[in-house]
């Protein structure tokens, strides 16, 4: 737990109304309250009293924490709702939309910009006036066949979005899947309805009847499914789509009966880092958190040959086994100065079912495979798509169990030179 400083009472304390509102922040923070848990707390605190500032935190933590992910965001939640005389201040900085080339004074540490926006729901935010530029000019426009706020989010680049917009887009990437059809294993097992024939099961059979065939036992073939292997790159140009792509990773991650055996996660940029255990994790603020303290080289350099060259070496024997497919993310822009990009993405194609290669560029309409590191990567895909908004990995869901599937990987191939 955080040292905080001691809890400061009112001289008439509203305990009821302001426990209600604190898990009333709570559930908006995407802790799961119902009623019976705010009356309980109420009693709780009427029995434990305010002889220790300690008590009260831990009483309301028994009653409202039920699970380990949820200690993060109850901690922080209290922090502005009880402990911190000036929180309304300071969510409202959480919550302005950032600057850039302007470094903020202390980052946000996990939940606690979800503890902003949950404890600043409904709370009218003041927008400075622009500055007077002489006559004021009224401009009227016709929404009538507009699309939705939600289609438009959907459509909009992940760089050019607000801070709402990013919060948004975040609740709407986590309810997207990525279902993957089996795949047809070498391994039988008996099935009445199998069209193998079981010459074991069938003698056994006969066996236990003194010899006498009576039926012909039958086997099919057992169905698994493959493992997602994803290659995020989080280098300075991809910085605020690799925020977007690990927040749907996470849901993917997450997902009960998603299809996929595992879900294997590595980051990279200067370096290869493994950010796996990390998005297992159930909260997204606190899985982030750690994966961005995993990775030292956020926002750096791009060496990716080297770190294809790592993940071949160290790990593709490990978590590439049995078809597994590759999801690679990356704008293909290399500064490896050591080279050998085309020959680690043929090894890595070679050692995979399929390669998938999602990148934010394909969507300038005029994109060409120009750049040295994209003409090396593109004949070792299998599908190269767009990667930029919501809509196209909605339909990186909708292609990824379609093997012939090549996205605009065809059209692209005609543009290289001989």
């Amino acid at each position: 737990m955080t040292e905080l400083p001691a809890l400061e009472l009112p001289e008439h304390p509203k305990l009821a109304h302001n426990i209600t509102w604190f898990a009333r922040a709570l559930r908006k923070a995407g802790l799961p309250l119902g009623t019976g848990r705010v009356i309980d707390a109420i009693r709780a605190v009427e029995a434990a009293g305010f002889t220790d500032r300690r008590d009260f935190y831990y009483t309301l933590q028994a009653c409202f924490v039920s699970r380990p992910e949820h200690r993060a965001v109850f901690d922080q939640v209290f922090r502005l709702y009880w402990r911190d005389p000036r929180y309304l201040e300071q969510m409202m900085s959480y919550m302005l939309p950032a600057v850039r080339g302007v470094q903020e004074e202390r980052l946000a540490r996990a939940a606690e910009k979800r503890a902003a926006e949950a404890l600043l729901d409904g709370v009218d935010r003041e927008v400075p006036e622009a500055q007077d530029q002489g006559e004021e000019v009224e401009i009227e426009i016709d929404a009538s066949r507009t699309i939705s706020g939600e289609e438009r989010l959907r459509t909009l680049d992940f760089e050019q979005m607000s801070t709402e917009e990013m919060a948004a887009a975040r609740r709407l990437l986590a309810r997207i899947s990525l279902p993957v059809k089996p795949l047809t294993s070498r391994r039988t097992r008996a099935d009445a309805n199998g069209t193998m024939p079981d010459w074991r099961g069938t003698m056994r059979g006969a066996m236990r009847r003194g010899g006498e065939v009576q039926a012909l036992a039958r086997r099919r073939r057992r169905q698994r499914w493959p493992n997602l292997v994803v290659l995020c790159d989080i280098s300075g140009s991809m910085s605020q789509y690799s925020r977007a792509v690990l927040h749907f990773l996470h849901a993917v991650s997450n997902q009960k009966g998603a299809g996929w055996a595992r879900v294997h996660a590595f980051t990279f940029g200067t370096r290869l880092t493994n950010i796996t255990r990390h998005l297992r994790t159930r909260d997204v603020d606190a899985a982030l958190a750690a994966a961005g303290a995993e990775a030292q080289d956020w926002e750096g350099g791009t060496r990716i040959a080297s770190c294809l060259h790592a993940f071949n070496r160290d790990w593709s024997r490990r978590v590439m086994g049995q078809g597994a497919v590759v999801l690679l993310i990356t704008d293909g822009l290399d500064r490896d100065p050591n080279g050998g990009l085309a020959r680690e993405m043929e090894r890595l194609h070679l050692s995979a079912r399929r390669v998938i290669w999602l990148n934010p560029l394909l969507r300038w309409e005029g994109f060409a495979p120009k750049a040295a590191g994209i003409a090396a990567m593109l004949p070792h895909v299998d599908s190269f798509r767009a990667g930029h908004s919501i809509a196209s990995l909605e339909a990186l869901a909708a292609a990824i169990s379609r093997p012939d599937d090549v996205g605009e990987k065809a059209r692209l191939m005609a543009s290289l030179p001989n």
